[in-house]
């Protein structure tokens, strides 16, 4: 390819690796710790009915999610290309359930889940504004707009600027946690102090609930909690070192976020009684107006910033498999190509706007939310089922992590599980999702196994690719098999 200025080295479109391990750390914990633990970390004291017996369940997720994480720290070490479990079912079991996947991260999980949570920080960003009142659906719309369109702009730019935001809002949402477990540790020592105990944790484990029912649904709860650990996964070649600093990342995050979770629950309980969580719509929101005085204004911001680093994480980690997906014929080619000058994958980020766009305009955006985690548990379930089958069908595969073949059988086992719970619980999501997916392998058959299609339409179709690269000025890599980010 010619630089344009005369006999100049042309610079190579392509990825780049700059990925630390400091910002992977930072990419997984903002990410894992969006809104949940700020807005409303109740649902497994909902389903357990005690203190005691909530915290053991919070303490098992982390551990179950963990698993999970060094599962795919094994299949990221041995297969380190970005897209992350799309690449490791396409190797698995091939073209189709690959495509499957991605369909449902395109469809559910990336776009419905950042709208989503734009939402919730345009709320909590203008509820100072209006004290007294509910905040106007229309500015609320409007601000998420341009939350979203914000962290699209700056991961189009550059992935530096996009990873250097993610350590800033992580430091931020690590600095409001530390506010409520400071204030509320000082309660704690208050009432040690002077009753002897706190209030919350008399009796802590009575009225447990131990049905399979309350245990499968706040494991359900928990697991929603801990997401995201898997997205550094979508990065891998984008990381520096990626066969020590993958796993390095994700332990530390997964110990770190832990630990946060487990004290920062003692910390709402030290001021807040199970009843007053329970009753709370933002337990962080609540702890403040009693604890912060005239400086509670604070958290709504706080809050706010979290969930932001939330979306750009999602957006920085999705946009990546999308790219990929496109360079496997499972996404229009237009979303495979780079922009020209900042080297990011535009296209994508541009498409994933588009699609948030779409879903921040509809009235019942928490069902949606509902279909997303059917669709994230089913794609564990085949991710686990193709590791163990890879130990069969590839047992020379270089494999610089390897973990015993019979932890991804058993959490193979466990999301199939949670996927069954799913339709049990919600059905109507469940279905609503299952119909998505088999419009996706419509048009995976129209677009993907129909080669010979008329002259006319496939003329079309070019024009369209075309028109989609003009407008967002990107161009195909250079190899598109050892993609960089720059």
């Amino acid at each position: 390819m010619s630089s344009g200025r005369g006999d100049a080295p042309a610079e190579k479109v392509e990825l780049k690796k700059t990925i630390t391990l400091f910002q992977g750390v930072a990419i997984i914990v903002g990410i894992i710790i969006g809104s949940g633990i700020f807005v409303s970390p109740v649902g497994i004291l909902m389903h357990t009915k005690s203190v005691g017996f909530s915290l053991i369940m919070w303490a098992i997720c982390g551990v179950y999610n963990t698993l999970c994480a060094v599962c795919y720290a094994e299949l990221g070490a041995a297969m380190p290309q970005s897209g992350g479990e799309y690449v490791y079912i396409k190797r698995a079991f091939g073209d189709y359930p690959a495509f499957v996947c991605l369909w449902i991260n395109f469809l559910l999980i990336c776009p419905v889940g950042i709208a989503a949570l734009s939402l919730i920080c345009s709320l909590y960003i203008l509820q100072p504004i209006f004290p007294d009142c509910d905040v106007p659906e229309l500015p609320q719309r409007l601000f998420a707009v341009c939350i979203v369109c914000l962290l699209i702009g700056i991961n189009i730019r550059n992935v530096k600027w996009a990873t250097r935001v993610q350590v800033v809002i992580t430091t931020c949402k690590l600095v409001a946690l530390a506010i409520i477990i400071v204030i509320g540790f000082i309660y704690f020592g208050k009432d040690m102090k002077t009753q002897g105990e706190v209030e919350s944790f008399q009796n802590s484990f009575e009225d447990s609930d131990y049905s399979a029912g309350a245990i499968a649904l706040s494991f359900y709860s928990g697991f929603w909690a801990y997401s995201g650990w898997s997205y550094l996964n979508f990065l891998t070649e984008e990381l520096v070192n990626p066969n020590r600093n993958l796993p390095r990342a994700i332990m530390i995050s997964m110990v770190l976020v832990i630990s946060i979770y487990l004290v920062t629950n003692i910390a709402y309980l030290a001021v807040l009684s199970p009843t007053s969580m329970l009753k709370s719509t933002a337990v962080a929101v609540t702890f403040a107006g009693q604890t912060m005085g005239v400086m509670s204004w604070l958290m709504p911001i706080l809050i706010a910033v979290s969930v932001m680093g939330t979306m750009n994480g999602t957006a920085l980690s999705m946009s990546r498999l999308f790219f990929i997906g496109a360079q496997n014929n499972h996404m229009p080619h237009f979303m495979g190509m780079i922009q020209y000058k900042y080297l990011t994958p535009a296209s994508s980020l541009f498409v994933i706007l588009a699609l948030v766009t779409c879903f921040q305009s509809s009235n019942d955006i928490w069902y949606l939310i509902e279909m997303e985690g059917f669709g994230f548990a089913t794609v564990l379930t085949v991710v686990f089922a193709g590791q163990a089958y890879l130990r069969y069908k590839e047992p020379d595969m270089k494999r610089p992590i390897k973990v015993p073949v019979a932890l991804p059988i058993a959490l193979s086992v466990i999301s199939l599980a949670i996927v069954v719970l799913t339709f049990y619980q919600k059905p109507s999501e469940s279905l609503m999702a299952l119909g998505l997916i088999l419009l996706g392998s419509v048009l995976y058959v129209i677009g993907n196994r129909w080669q010979n299609k008329p002259r006319e339409l496939q003329t079309k179709i070019n024009s369209i690719n075309k028109f989609f690269q003009r407008l967002f000025l990107v161009i195909p890599p250079d190899n598109p098999d050892e993609v960089e980010w720059e």
